[in-house]
């Protein structure tokens, strides 16, 4: 598997500092990596995945994801609204 970010597919040394460049050369503006982490994370909550694969995936904690971002989860309040409906 390759590099997200690379030079000619191959590691850049400072991550920071690339990330920063390939940025600047797209004209983005306020774009960290933990930016990508939090799209990331509202798109798998979005899209249902499972919290533990998504929290895996991520990195983080699985109290933590269902705390930020589990409100993206389609099942959301799900059992609460049907109980009304």
């Amino acid at each position: 598997m390759g590099f997200v970010v690379n030079v000619g597919g191959k590691r850049i040394g400072d991550i920071k500092r690339g990330f920063g460049q390939a940025c600047h050369r797209a004209g983005l503006k306020h774009v960290t990596p933990h930016t990508l982490r939090h799209t990331a994370a509202t798109w798998l909550m979005q899209h249902g995945v499972n919290v533990w694969d998504a929290a895996g995936f991520l990195g983080m904690s699985p109290e933590t994801l269902q705390k930020v971002y589990g409100h993206h989860h389609p099942d959301y309040l799900k059992s609460a609204a049907e109980a009304y409906g």
